[in-house]
């Protein structure tokens, strides 16, 4: 079935983005190389649902896009990562 293909793709990349911000807020650096390859997955599963079907994962997809906002908001500005330039 599409739909609970798609979801358990959704709920493991939430996982992933739950693990990295507890890692970020413990003040630890994360690589968050794989998430795109996620992303890839879930919207190869999306696109396979029949139509109407978006409405199975809609919730879901809420969700996910609430954990990479949550995410994104405890990373550290980039600028603040870089040396300071010499006069």
């Amino acid at each position: 079935m599409p739909a609970l293909s798609a979801l358990g793709e959704i709920e493991a990349m939430r996982g992933t983005l739950t693990m990295a911000r507890a890692l970020v807020e413990a003040g630890r650096t994360i690589d968050l190389a794989g998430l795109d390859r996620q992303a890839a997955e879930i919207c190869r599963s999306v696109a396979t649902l029949p139509p109407g079907g978006g409405q199975a994962v809609k919730s879901a997809m809420i969700a996910l896009m609430r954990d990479v906002q949550a995410l994104a908001a405890t990373l550290p500005d980039p600028s603040e990562l870089l040396p300071a330039r010499r006069r």
